[in-house]
């Protein structure tokens, strides 16, 4: 599955960006996906959500109530609300794909990735 990220930049906190993951090649790779968070490239990448194709749901606590993700199965893109940035949030984020479980959070759990994109908060 090759995996396009879109949508980072750079906003003040309290504002709002929303990112899209554009998923092409095999389909059944694309059921379970998410989106992880790295401070920097070549960091340790940590998960903020996951989604199945039935809609179940997973969010890291440090995002839970202010991101939202979603998945247009028919379009396979992924999306990743988030509003109420805080100047934490800063860093890169990477689209994956070819979970099992959307309840699986380790980055190991998940075999293909896009290249990332960067979102910066200031203060």
């Amino acid at each position: 599955v090759q995996l396009a990220e879109s949508g980072g930049g750079s906003v003040q906190a309290g504002g709002s960006l929303r990112l899209s993951c554009a998923a092409s090649g095999y389909g059944a790779r694309t059921r379970c996906m998410g989106w992880f968070y790295a401070q920097a490239p070549g960091a340790e990448r940590e998960g903020v959500a996951t989604i199945d194709s039935d809609g179940h749901t997973r969010y890291a606590d440090s995002v839970e109530g202010r991101f939202t993700i979603s998945k247009d199965n028919g379009e396979n893109i992924l999306y990743l609300q988030m509003d109420a940035l805080k100047p934490e949030d800063t860093g890169l984020y990477y689209c994956a794909a070819g979970c099992l479980d959307y309840r699986h959070f380790q980055s190991i759990d998940f075999p293909d990735w896009g290249e990332g994109t960067q979102v910066t908060v200031s203060s």
